[in-house]
């Protein structure tokens, strides 16, 4: 075999992965594969833990998302427990998802992946990252700052902390909001509102029109799609059944409870991330590039490829704009970055509208539990994906065993397919610079991993 090339680090991600590019005699690339060889050891971490204690717990497996393991765990519980959270405890789950994952997507847009289109993605490093993101465009940068700010005020002020957040638990939440409060946070979700606004407007003018040729060409695979959908087929965050579309866009749905009667983990031994497949589409996992089997993607491409429509007008709209563009299902990876935009609309526009309930003031947040035996599953969809809390508890509720599938590990075969197609595409005959590593890197990144 001939040259071996190290992607390490992968930059601009939340978190740390490497790419290995293996070349053969001729230069051409015979295989590339993307590590990941940080600890995964949460599942076991947990047991013996009581099922209340998890949501506090768990939350410190991403700086992040932790809301969204806050959540997911919280649903968890209630499951486990046998309890049904009172109506203005889901609104204020639902609440505080909405504006985490509004500073989520502005941090992921502008931070982390506008660098390698607002400089070109063949621009020296050194000046391709968030640095050279505000020397570019410095009023754009300051109102990111502010927003991303705005969002992290709005979670501690209300809720007590940011990140690590302590508000969720089994059976509801830990403190009802005021009107005061209510009013004091729509007028920041407004102001949210219009920015997220602003950010589609802005990429659709200045980054997915000028890129659609590399849009079209670079990190592209046809393989299928998991997201969580209402009985209306509207996209959802925090609550559903799951819809696992097939590449020709064909699909099951299923209850949360049932997701291993569809999903299966497989290992490899050159990665600690588990490898998950769909297992009824008959013929286990294969990452071969020509002819890809079991694998499906997560995150925001995948969530508007199954959903039948958004959930907010605003949102809806930009999803028929991207339809007319990109039919459904929609395969151009880089295509997540547009797709996190109309997520961003839909999360800011939710916001505003749970804050205009008047329920969500209602004093009524938590019912009481009691420990029990009992096994609950908890989904919702965290920024980098469907998140899967799976607990098993004995009588006293304490956790017998815990399963976690978050966003990231279900597009691990979808991103090794991704980096491959994209270095089989641009290293030809030995010949390569930085530039042509760095669109490597963009396949992976278009992911958020």
């Amino acid at each position: 075999m001939g040259q071996v090339i190290n992607i390490q680090p992968i930059t601009r991600i939340e978190g740390h992965a490497k790419v290995v590019i293996q070349l053969d005699d001729a230069g051409n690339v015979a295989d590339t594969r993307m590590h990941v060889q940080a600890l995964r050891g949460f599942e076991k971490f947990c047991e013996g833990r009581p099922v209340e204690e998890m949501p506090r717990i768990v939350c410190h497996i991403c700086g992040i998302c932790p809301w969204a393991h806050h959540l997911a765990s919280s649903k968890a519980g209630d499951a486990c427990l046998g309890v049904t959270p009172p109506p203005a405890a889901v609104k204020l789950r639902r609440l505080m998802q909405m504006i985490a994952y509004v500073g989520d997507k502005l941090l992921n847009f502008y931070f982390l992946a506008a660098p390698d289109f607002v400089m070109g993605p063949d621009t020296e490093y050194a000046t391709r990252n968030v640095v050279g993101i505000i020397g570019a465009a410095p009023d754009i940068a300051k109102q990111v700052v502010h927003f991303r700010h705005l969002t992290a005020q709005i979670l501690e002020n209300f809720a007590g902390r940011a990140i690590h957040p302590t508000f969720s638990m089994p059976g509801g939440v830990s403190k009802p909001m005021t009107e005061k409060e209510r009013e004091d946070i729509l007028g920041k979700a407004q102001k949210l509102l219009e920015f997220s606004k602003f950010t589609i407007d802005f990429a659709k003018k200045n980054v997915f029109a000028k890129y659609l040729d590399a849009i079209k060409s670079l990190g592209v695979i046809k393989v299928g799609h998991l997201g969580t959908v209402t009985d209306d087929g509207a996209l959802d965050f925090y609550d559903g059944k799951q819809r696992l579309m097939k590449p020709d866009g064909s699909y099951d749905d299923f209850p949360s409870g049932a997701y291993l009667d569809h999903i299966g983990e497989h290992v490899e031994p050159w990665s600690y991330q588990k490898f998950p497949y769909a297992k009824r589409w008959g013929s286990g996992l294969s990452m071969d590039l020509a002819n890809p089997s079991g694998v499906y993607r997560s995150n925001c491409l995948a969530r508007i490829n199954v959903a039948d429509k958004m959930a907010t007008p605003l949102a809806q709209a930009e999803l028929e704009e991207f339809r007319s563009h990109f039919g459904r299902p929609a395969h151009l990876t880089l295509l997540y970055h547009y797709a996190r935009l109309i997520e961003l609309v839909q999360c800011a526009e939710s916001m505003v509208a749970l804050l205009e309930d008047p329920q969500i003031t209602s004093t009524e947040v938590r019912v009481a539990v009691k420990p029990r035996a009992g096994r609950g599953v908890g989904i919702v969809e965290a920024p980098r994906g469907t998140l899967i809390h799976d607990y098993e508890t004995d009588a006293d509720g304490l956790i017998l065993k815990a399963n976690l599938i978050v966003g990231t590990t279900h597009n691990n075969a979808a991103m090794n397919l991704s980096v491959k197609q994209a270095a089989t595409e641009l290293i030809k005959n030995g010949t390569y610079d930085q530039g042509v590593l760095n669109k490597v890197e963009m396949a992976i990144r278009a992911y958020d991993p």
